[in-house]
């Protein structure tokens, strides 16, 4: 446990206190923290590895980057929090971080926004009809069901032929309305199209018999919420069933096809099913594609008790 006088200590500079206040928001690399502060990159690591060095933050690899969050002990942040009222900076930092969150956002948005009505002609990593049908097979009863993160809805519409109702969410404008005409068109009048977040859909709490993330979850900014978003929308007894890719290292994904996360290993998507609440957890490997990336697919479910 990090020591409370020599955290105090390394806080009263402002820098770090400036960092920490950040980090402890939103998981960010260098060059985030570099934009939002206006300062150099070596200044930035060299108070990042102090903050490390104490047990105040922590990194995890995300492709090139390494992403810095805080796992400060909660009383030492409230003693934090109380000194950045006097850090005439802070207030800035955190509107210039929410404009970064924004542009993170904007861009996925605007990525799917200019694949609407290209789905099923372009290539999609791990969109493939074997690890669907896995999927699929594990729908038997279920009479109200939402795919989050549907796109423009391939998925949705097979499920609308054996369900009572779909509710198909999406945070792309142009996607939603694209689908929704072209659900209309098919006469698929249980079909109904949703713009919101996956992270916090906007669907009833309990109201779900099965909630689907399929290739959705590695564009979330937070998996894990996207997941605890789901627990909260299912009945008990509801199910959850995510489609994605397993963790890979084809960094050019992030370039290509707006990809978040480098996908899930199998531990850590059940990790994080078991956080959000889920019981019965299964994860397997439903697909392996043959031409290099050799993308493979996860399959991951959950039942909320």
């Amino acid at each position: 446990m990090a020591s409370m006088l020599k955290s105090l200590k390394l806080l009263s500079d402002p820098t770090r206190l400036r960092i920490l206040m950040l980090v402890g928001s939103e998981a960010l690399s260098v060059a985030e923290l570099q934009e939002i502060l206006g300062m150099g990159q070596s200044r930035i690591s060299t108070q990042l590895s102090q903050l490390k060095t104490a047990g105040l933050v922590t990194d995890e690899r995300s492709g090139k980057n390494n992403m810095y969050s805080c796992v400060a002990a909660p009383d030492l942040m409230e003693v934090a929090r109380l000194a950045a009222q006097e850090v005439p900076e802070v207030p800035t930092d955190m509107a210039a971080l929410s404009h970064l969150l924004e542009k993170r956002r904007n861009n996925a948005r605007a990525y799917f926004d200019e694949l609407a009505g290209r789905f099923g002609k372009d290539y999609v990593p791990g969109r493939s009809w074997k690890a669907l049908a896995e999927a699929l097979i594990k729908v038997l009863n279920d009479r109200v069901v939402a795919d989050l993160g549907a796109g423009e809805g391939t998925l949705a519409q097979l499920l609308a032929q054996r369900v009572d109702k779909v509710i198909a969410v999406d945070l792309s404008p142009k996607m939603v309305e694209f689908g929704q005409a072209l659900a209309i068109r098919n006469g698929l009048t249980n079909l109904e199209y949703r713009l919101g977040d996956i992270e916090d859909p906007p669907i009833d709490e309990q109201s779900l018999d099965l909630a689907i993330l399929s290739q959705a979850l590695h564009h979330a900014e937070h998996p894990q919420r996207a997941i605890h978003a789901a627990f909260r929308i299912l009945k008990p007894g509801g199910r959850l069933i995510v489609l994605d890719l397993v963790h890979h290292h084809f960094e050019q994904a992030r370039e290509l096809y707006a990809d978040r996360w480098l996908g899930f290993s199998e531990s850590g998507l059940a990790a994080m099913l078991e956080k959000a609440g889920f019981q019965r957890i299964e994860t397997l490997v439903a697909d392996r594609e043959s031409t290099a990336p050799n993308f493979q697919t996860l399959l991951g479910i959950g039942v909320r008790p």
